[in-house]
């Protein structure tokens, strides 16, 4: 009797062994991969415009498309089981990928890196844009990466790109109007990018039309309708006009018919009075 229960107990005690050791492991591979570094963001007007108008109007862009995922500021992890292998992004772009939230951009997780980067360069982030991160977004597979200096003092011309060919990048051509404005096409997007005046838009490359937040997009749906109904008062006026000058005008020709036939009648009158 003595012997079996040895045997339970020592059986149990190994599975109790087991158990925590399995536990232990999984508590040993479990890997963090947090949604944000817990500090706050520091960025200057010059930075965050840009970067809030390029997520929004992008996002707008493709708000049809539930293949395409647009993004920024996101973690994007690349290396399962490392957490320090990671950037962000300020601004992304990745086709064939779902359009949902995500807390970050777990590159094992989806199904591709991003196809087109945009970065707005800072001070603070001038070297790292310009050294390692266009090593790592050719690694990563990255087709198109940009820089924007939204004050002019870093990058010459504040706008420029690259593209992946071969697994390297090289420049993307730029060209300057005559009136300063800095274009760059994307092949990627399909999209032009314009510098006018210090300020960076999207345009749609078949039809010329500028890419709008919602904000903007409210702005001139309200100053098309205000033109609309200045052109309809104007419209309306004119056409008081024109009545009141018709009204006049008639009123004038029936004054003018009743002085004819008054002079008519006056001229009949003294008719048989000539000698």
């Amino acid at each position: 009797m003595v012997v079996p229960l040895l045997h339970l107990l020592h059986t149990l005690y190994g599975i109790e062994i087991l158990c925590k050791a399995l536990h232990m492991e999984s508590q040993v591979t479990t890997v963090d991969y947090p949604d944000t570094d817990g500090l706050p963001m520091a960025e200057s007007d010059f930075q965050r415009k840009p970067l809030t108008y390029a997520v929004e109007a992008l996002d707008i862009y493709f708000q049809d498309r539930a293949d395409v995922y647009v993004s920024g500021n996101l973690f994007l992890y690349y290396r399962e089981g490392d957490p320090r292998a990671v950037v962000a992004p300020d601004v992304f772009v990745v086709f064939a990928a779902e359009k949902r939230d995500r807390p970050s951009y777990k590159l094992w997780e989806e199904p591709k890196a991003p196809d087109f980067v945009l970065e707005i360069t800072s001070k603070s982030t001038r070297s790292e844009d310009q050294e390692s991160k266009p090593q790592t977004y050719a690694q990563l597979g990255v087709r198109e990466y940009v820089q924007f200096d939204p004050t002019g003092d870093y990058l010459k011309p504040p706008l420029q790109g690259l593209r992946l060919v071969a697994g390297t990048y090289e420049p993307l051509p730029v060209t300057e109007r005559p009136d300063g404005t800095l274009l760059l096409y994307s092949a990627v997007l399909e999209l032009e990018l314009h510098v006018e005046n210090g300020q960076l838009h999207f345009y749609a490359a078949e039809t010329g039309q500028k890419l709008l937040t919602h904000r903007e997009a409210e702005q001139a749906r309200l100053q098309a309708e205000q033109a609309r109904l200045q052109a309809e008062q104007a419209r309306l006026q004119a056409e008081e006009r024109a009545s009141q000058e018709a009204a006049l005008r008639q009123a004038a020709e029936a004054r003018i018919a009743e002085l004819e036939a008054q002079l008519r009648a006056f001229q009949a009158r003294r008719s048989p009075e000539a000698p």
